[in-house]
């Protein structure tokens, strides 16, 4: 099979013809239809999470994956209701299925959580095996290619928002910020109007593009931070809200700049939640985070059922995409692309 895999980090990923794997008695092999690009994928080519967990290559990247059920293991049980053929998306984390984490459902903070993408299987396959307990079945006049970034960028900043409704950080005469309008953002949008509870959605991005975009997608209003200090953002958001500060964030950036934005933004009381990892080191003054009572939410990816709810809320027709589709040949040519923040939405390789 055809597979897009890291020999070297640092280095472009080599596309290259490697044996179709096996499966396990309680795994499926699917039959890759699409995978979203991520960029993390970019991130994992880099190097960004060696210090973390240095992954021995090769490494077959990609983790948001859509396909058919091409071949189903043995010890399957029949009531998992899985057929050959069935269109099915990946839940992306395995869990160890036995820790705290998993036994509550959130898998993809098990400790010894696996990822398909960063390891020896991954999306930017033409198969891969999966654990039949992490696969959801969807129907089938869905497009693969709309289907596969749920399972990542249309999933992470879901489940911060379900964590900052939770805490009643949302509701009427509430004001949330969403930062950035990329591949996360604009699908932060749209469910920040799903599950605001009647709060005034604000956008705030460097690009016009993308934050027109995420006015079309039911932004209330749209800021440029572009070349701005806080006291403009903060002015302007005073103009188009009537407060100068933001009740909730969902950060899909995780940049240094935008967290320091978002501080300088979030209420007394207010809530944030960061979803994004362009940086890696938080840089913010204590004693407001202490005096005013703020709450910072990290929110990783989603589980089984924050995706299942994502897939329903598609299903009933709630989610729109702006995607760029390529194919398998040209997934060197996106990642530079994303790696520079030229792509508007999520880039899509399709079989």
């Amino acid at each position: 099979m055809k597979a897009a895999r890291i020999h070297e980090y640092n280095k472009p990923v080599i596309l290259e013809d490697i044996a179709t794997p096996n499966i396990q008695p309680d795994e499926i092999l699917v039959k890759v239809k699409a995978c979203g690009m991520c960029r993390s994928d970019v991130q994992l080519v880099d190097g960004y999470f060696r210090r973390y967990a240095d992954i021995p290559p090769p490494i077959t990247i990609g983790h948001e994956i859509v396909g058919v059920v091409h071949k189903i293991g043995s010890t399957v049980p029949k009531a998992a209701g899985f057929k050959e053929g069935d269109h099915v998306v990946v839940v992306p984390g395995w869990g160890d299925g036995t820790c705290r984490h998993c036994q509550v459902g959130d898998s993809q903070i098990c400790p010894n959580v696996r990822w398909p993408g960063f390891g020896e299987v991954g999306g930017f396959a033409e198969f891969v095996p999966v654990p039949a307990r992490y696969l959801i079945k969807v129907d089938e006049r869905l497009k693969f290619e709309e289907l596969a970034p749920l399972t990542d960028a249309g999933v992470t900043p879901y489940r911060g928002l379900k964590k900052l409704r939770d805490s009643g950080a949302l509701g009427a005469n509430r004001v949330i910020g969403v930062l950035g309008v990329g591949g996360l953002g604009l699908y932060a949008v749209q469910y920040a109007k799903l599950l605001g509870s009647g709060a005034t959605v604000v956008a705030l991005a460097r690009n016009p593009d993308k934050l027109a975009i995420a006015k079309e997608y039911g932004a209330d209003h749209i800021i440029s931070t572009k070349g701005k200090a806080t006291a403009d953002v903060a002015k302007e958001l005073k103009k188009a809200t009537g407060q100068a500060e933001l009740d909730a964030i969902i950060d899909c950036t995780g940049a240094e700049e935008m967290i320091k934005l978002a501080f300088s933004l979030l209420s007394i009381g207010g809530h944030y939640a960061d979803v994004g990892l362009v940086g890696d080191r938080i840089d913010i003054p204590l004693f407001p985070r202490v005096s005013r009572e703020q709450v910072l939410h990290g929110s990783f990816w989603g589980n089984y059922n924050d995706i299942s709810e994502v897939m329903a809320l598609m299903d009933e027709g709630k989610i729109r995409h702006t995607l760029k589709v390529f194919g398998f040949d040209q997934i060197n040519e996106q990642l530079d692309l994303l790696r520079t923040g030229d792509i508007v939405g999520r880039a899509v390789m399709k079989f």
